[in-house]
């Protein structure tokens, strides 16, 4: 067990709980579902709980932060997806890049029931709830689409706390839902990579042994982005905490005394992996 896997995280706040309820209430008055996931994370930021709680809704699965993931790895997630037979479109919500697939996808999921509507005579009026986990990008997609500020966008979790009804056109639309993380983890490699990634508060986990973590991850997975961001040169023998140290005294992160400042070098390591910084980088693979 890891220090990681033995620290006592409280995951799954009181206001997650309200969220599962409210999900469950309002899943009847829905046609589609949209499910926002990481590009970096994937299979962690697929909250299983999903597959109970939307149970008998189509889903559209958006692939949020493409322009922060490996490329390669976010192609063959597509491909994956696309072999199981299961719509997705990616976006980079930065540049906006993918948004306007969006919508016609969603179109094109309901395309039996918009056909019977307009055999009556009437239009169909989509009504989609989007779901996802926090920090996922929902927010900011729900602006993009909006072209407005239509919801809280910022880069930590919890922003968005209760459900909203939005239009985004003139037959589409959307209720929001505040992100919901996994109930419990049985891989704490899936707890890792949401921690990585902000989807889990940072005060609710010990950030020294996380960038510990991640920078064992990237040692193995991106040595050569840790040299290029920090300067910094790595031998083979290197552990994770020689690695930190290293970063450390090439920033300048020395305390009076001479001690090495953890805390500030894990919220530095966090903050531009989080941001991008370290280059396109994805934490799991099909």
């Amino acid at each position: 067990m890891s220090d990681f896997d033995a620290m006592n995280i409280q995951w799954f706040p009181g206001h997650m709980t309200k969220t599962r309820r409210y999900i469950e209430k309002n899943i009847g008055l829905v046609d589609i579902v949209a499910e926002t996931v990481d590009a970096r994370c994937i299979r962690a930021s697929q909250n299983p709980d999903f597959d109970r709680l939307l149970t008998g809704k189509p889903r559209l699965m958006i692939i949020t932060k493409t322009d922060l993931a490996d490329p390669d790895i976010t192609s063959r997630w597509v491909n994956r997806f696309k072999n199981d037979g299961r719509a997705c479109v990616c976006t980079a919500l930065n540049t906006g890049r993918g948004v306007r697939e969006i919508l016609p996808a969603v179109r094109a999921a309901l395309a039996d029931k918009i056909e019977r509507y307009a055999a009556k005579g009437m239009k169909k009026t989509i009504r989609m709830m989007i779901c996802g986990v926090p920090n996922s990008g929902k927010s900011t997609l729900i602006n993009s689409l909006c072209g407005r500020r239509a919801a809280q966008a910022q880069d930590r979790p919890g922003v968005t706390r209760g459900g909203q009804w939005v239009t985004l056109s003139s037959d589409v639309e959307l209720l929001d839902t505040p992100g919901i993380l996994w109930n419990k983890f049985k891989d704490m490699r899936c707890g890792l990579h949401l921690a990585f990634t902000g989807a889990v508060k940072d005060d609710v986990v010990d950030i020294e042994t996380l960038a510990l973590e991640l920078l064992k991850f990237l040692r193995e997975k991106y040595p050569s982005a840790l040299e290029q961001r920090y300067n910094i040169e790595l031998c083979e023998s290197d552990a994770p905490l020689e690695i930190y140290e290293k970063i450390c005294k090439r920033r300048g992160f020395i305390l009076r005394g001479g001690d090495f400042d953890y805390e500030r070098c894990a919220k530095i390591l966090l903050d531009e992996f989080r941001g991008g910084k370290l280059g396109r980088i994805s934490l799991e693979e099909p």
